[in-house]
């Protein structure tokens, strides 16, 4: 059974895109007595090595993203209200109403827009545009509101976790639970040499997994992820694309990857070998930092291990935590299969 208290550390912590020093600290704190030698980078990526009892014949990059979704401060009204705009791809349905945290202090804040039962007929069935909401962080002016926040502070939805029945809800599993994964994998003792990167602005557009693949130069790279899971009522069950409790989800596809069949095979073989749940990713949808780690350099030979997870990039996402061992073991079995190809 995994200990998960790291990952609730993890999913505690606020982190969006370009503000994720708080989240590399914690890794950081985590891993350093590890046997590791790790470095941050220009962008913010935590870069990382660790010494197995023999050594690699390919270079096998794990990777995982720090980020999450969220929003920033971009203007502060005279009525002391902020305005905001996202940071990736936010679920607007899922905003109205939730409490949020602004800045470095962690200022208290509501996502507010105008009460249901002052809207018209066609604005009650539209999905009001972020650019319409407000955080309200009680103050009655822009004065005073500037006593606690400034222009371009982060927005993080207020962070929330809850373990029951085999079952995780938190916010920021994308990708919190990867982060925790590899920092799990790195404390135990390897066969052969490994390298990850905790990577920076994946939520808007694979920017720090591109630095990072430069720098680190991988023959074979898996990139850990969290992926919808569309398994609830109201959905056709052929666009579920993947179902919670049915183990990690392993992609041939996406929007921005075709993934090395020869990877995929071995990482099929290798659950099959080892009694590991694992699932096919059955959509053409979505995308990951392997996008930028797979054409980086002279090109990587890419996979993905995925953890599949409803309502994400949302306030809560939901999880199983037989998922999430599987997920670690096979993304550990799959890195040495490779390394010593």
């Amino acid at each position: 059974m995994l200990n998960t208290d790291f990952l609730r550390k993890l999913c505690l912590c606020c982190g969006i895109s370009g503000d994720e020093s708080r989240v590399c600290e914690l890794i950081k704190k985590r891993i350093h007595e590890s046997g590791v030698e790790m470095r941050v980078d220009a962008m913010g990526n935590l870069l990382v090595s660790k010494k197995g009892k023999k050594r690699a014949k390919n270079k096998v990059l794990l990777s995982a993203h720090m980020d999450e979704v969220g929003f920033i401060v971009t203007d502060i009204c005279a009525d002391g209200t902020l305005h905001i705009s996202s940071v990736g791809g936010v679920d607007r349905r899922a905003i109205y109403g939730k409490s949020a945290l602004i800045g470095a202090k962690g200022v208290r804040g509501a996502i507010s827009v105008k009460p249901i039962h002052l809207l018209s007929g066609d604005e009650r069935d539209s999905v009001i545009p972020i650019d319409k909401m407000v955080v309200d962080i009680g103050t009655d002016s822009r004065e005073e509101s500037l006593k606690y926040v400034s222009l371009g502070d982060s927005v993080c939805f207020e962070p929330n976790y809850t373990e029951k029945n085999g079952i995780i809800m938190a916010k920021a599993i994308d990708d919190r639970a990867g982060c925790f994964i590899l920092t799990e994998i790195l404390r135990q003792e390897l066969e052969y040499d490994i390298f990850c990167s905790f990577v920076v602005q994946e939520e808007v557009g694979l920017r720090g997994a591109r630095a990072a693949s430069y720098t680190m130069k991988p023959d074979f790279a898996i990139v850990v992820e969290s992926t919808t899971a569309a398994d609830i009522p109201g959905s056709d069950s052929t666009n579920e694309v993947c179902n919670v409790g049915k183990g990690a989800v392993l992609s041939i596809m996406d929007r921005a990857t075709i993934y090395d069949k020869e990877c995929l095979n071995i990482a099929l073989k290798t659950a099959e070998k080892n009694n590991i749940k694992v699932q096919l990713k059955r959509a053409v949808a979505g995308g990951n930092d392997a996008g930028a780690i797979h054409t980086s350099a002279g090109g990587v030979r890419t996979t993905a291990v995925s953890l599949p997870c409803r309502y994400i990039h949302s306030q809560t996402g939901l999880i199983s935590s037989e998922d999430l061992q599987s997920s670690l073991d096979i993304v550990k079995m799959t890195a040495m299969e490779l390394a010593k190809l």
